[in-house]
């Protein structure tokens, strides 16, 4: 870790990313930004004539594929050498540049969609028959076409894309109010020291040993939320309203089931998902009760979840560290995979350290044809590490996907991105505790694993059973009212932590802050993926070579089948709550194992 923020220009190259694998130069991408928006007028010369024959068809599939995967590369380097230093302006200017590329290629295709519904299904198996290498788009072109009873006519059609321009409102107005407008008063700790509130400190003042600064911050915080109570639901109001209108125009039973027959999941998933937690409920209230009495504290609070029960031992874990701890803790996944991952390290696809103007947190960027990028910000501890196995995770399922997929294909979706994350996560996490004998050192293990089920598992299924409850109240014409709304999270709260918490009331503004209801029905993939990569990591390590081979499979698959029938393939049937279940039987096994260490 390096003791300074050094500017970009001042950093070792051996930690950053090759952007030049993308582009040698900014002239060489500016070149390649013409030629491709010369692509854009040929592709538009393709309206009013798509399906005029099997031929036609062939030619403008194919061009789109050139055009996606150019303008891929494109994006990537604009928004890879911009978030090396956000504030820089020329690449704040290609970003710019970027983003208009991707809505003209929006623009220059929208033709495609209603003249691909307008052909009878018999001219279209003849399509088939004329032209062989129309096989290969069979998949992507009956994705299309499943949706005809939810496409509308030209006129109307045109309308709602109109209209898709206001359905951003409620996140815009949410994300000015909630990043921009509001401010919060400082915390001030047990020694009267002022400490500032904002999004980015929120957490870890709430993951503070100083119990008064814990306190000091949650009310600081939702103090404020409180005052926006009312413009806070009205906002919600309106996004829960602007999905069931697209719903109801699109004629879906519901706002749940036009968001999931996007990405092909079927809305069971979400019900099983909400049912398979309640009936778990017992292994969280065990943990709550632990967490209170490991805490010491009489009456345990909100703002007493997230700091550590365990105290951190602030182990250093230096980036060759890390990488040599990756290394061993994902050797069960086969020397194929190893080989990737030392590929990844050893030729630049990471940018490993802070700098001044860097983006923060940490990402990974898949390219086809090229190779992922991954970002870091890389502190030198444990939790590095297991943001560098996270992000490596996705960066090998980009690859994988990417060189095994046409371009047509490659690209997975949003439901199975988190599995091979988590994954590895968890086998790190395994691979650790199978390293750790020493009581202290094994609990704090322990602590950091419960925490990713309290938070990945409890808690977004909680905010998915919040969304689900807001757009059902919409669709049966109820109002969302500041108190309905407040009512409900307090509920939820108390149903999912149990009776050993406090009713702190600001908790039951949370809802007021939560990003992801902004989302449409996104945050529940979170628990999903959670579980799924929990039940995959078991399987791998307990059955060795067809486990691993099965998971590889998986993660080449990019979007060839549906994510459901992908992650079947691997092992694990998320249609149905038993990986869930079974994840969280791990979490209450690790309760006892915590509560045995920490006996007195």
């Amino acid at each position: 870790m390096q003791n300074t923020i050094p500017a970009r220009s001042e950093a070792d190259p051996r930690f950053t990313w090759a952007t030049t694998d993308l582009f040698a130069s900014d002239e060489a991408w500016r070149a390649e930004l013409t030629r491709v928006r010369g692509m854009l007028d040929e592709l538009k010369g393709y309206e009013g004539r798509l399906c005029e024959s099997a031929a036609t068809l062939l030619g403008y599939l194919r061009l789109y594929d050139d055009l996606m995967r150019d303008g891929d590369r494109l994006i990537s380097y604009a928004f890879r050498k911009s978030d090396e230093d956000t504030r820089n302006a020329v690449y704040q200017e290609l970003s710019a540049q970027s983003r208009n590329l991707l809505v003209d290629l929006d623009k220059a295709s929208a033709f495609s969609t209603p003249e691909l519904l307008a052909v009878s299904d018999e001219r279209f198996e003849n399509f088939f028959r004329e032209e062989e290498g129309l096989e290969h788009y069979r998949l992507a072109l009956t994705r299309v076409r499943r949706k005809k009873d939810h496409t509308l006519s030209a006129e109307c059609e045109a309308l709602l894309a109109a209209a898709g321009q206001l359905s951003q409102a409620p996140d815009e107005i949410f994300s000015m109010l909630n990043d921009a407008d509001m401010t919060y008063p400082d915390a001030v700790d047990s020694e009267g020291k002022k400490h500032p509130v904002t999004h980015g400190t929120f957490i870890p003042l709430m993951m503070s040993p100083d119990r008064t600064l814990r306190e000091s911050a949650f009310r600081s915080l939702y103090g404020v939320y409180g005052q926006y109570r009312n413009t806070s639901a009205a906002v919600l109001t309106s996004q829960m309203q602007q999905l069931q209108f697209f719903a109801n125009a699109r004629r879906y039973p519901s706002a749940l089931h036009a968001a999931l027959d996007h990405t092909e999941v079927p809305v069971e998933i979400y019900h099983n998902l909400i049912q398979a937690v309640h009936d778990n409920f017992p292994a969280m209230h065990r943990y709550v009760r632990l967490r209170k009495k490991l805490l010491g504290v009489d009456k345990l609070h909100y703002y007493d979840l997230y700091t550590p029960i365990v105290a951190d031992e602030d182990m250093k874990v230096t980036f060759e560290e890390g990488k040599e701890l990756a290394r061993k803790a994902l050797a069960p996944m086969g020397e194929d995979y190893l080989k990737i991952l030392n590929e990844g390290f050893d030729n630049r696809w990471i940018d490993v350290y802070e700098n001044k103007g860097k983006r923060s947190g940490a990402y990974s960027a898949g390219v086809y044809g090229v190779h992922p990028f991954v970002l870091l910000n890389y502190t030198d501890t444990l939790d590095d590490v297991f943001t560098l196995v996270h992000e490596m995770g996705h960066a090998l399922h980009s690859y994988l996907s990417n060189h095994t997929q046409s371009v047509t294909y490659a690209g997975y979706v949003i439901f199975v991105a988190e599995v091979a994350s988590t994954c590895n996560e968890a086998l790190l996490m395994q691979y650790l505790l199978g390293q750790t004998k020493e009581p202290r050192r094994r609990a704090y293990l322990i602590n950091h694993f419960l925490e990713q089920f309290r938070t990945t598992l409890y808690r977004q299924t909680m905010f998915a059973e919040f969304e689900l409850w807001c757009s059902e109240q919409i669709r049966k014409g109820e109002a969302l009212t500041a108190e309905a709304l407040c009512a409900k999270y307090a509920d939820l709260n108390r149903q999912y932590y149990g009776e050993d918490i406090e009713p702190d009331p600001e908790i039951a503004l949370e809802w007021a802050r939560i990003p992801h209801f902004y989302y449409n029905f996104y945050v529940y993939q979170y628990a999903t993926g959670f579980a799924s990569a929990i039940a995959l990591s078991q399987r791998i390590l307990r059955e060795g070579k067809p486990a691993v081979d099965d998971y590889i499979r998986f993660l080449s698959g990019g979007c060839s089948t549906d994510p459901v029938s992908l992650l079947r393939g691997a092992g694990v049937d998320i249609s149905t709550p038993a990986p869930i279940s079974s994840a969280l039987k791990m979490f209450d096994q690790l309760i006892g194992e915590m509560e045995e260490l920490t006996a007195e």
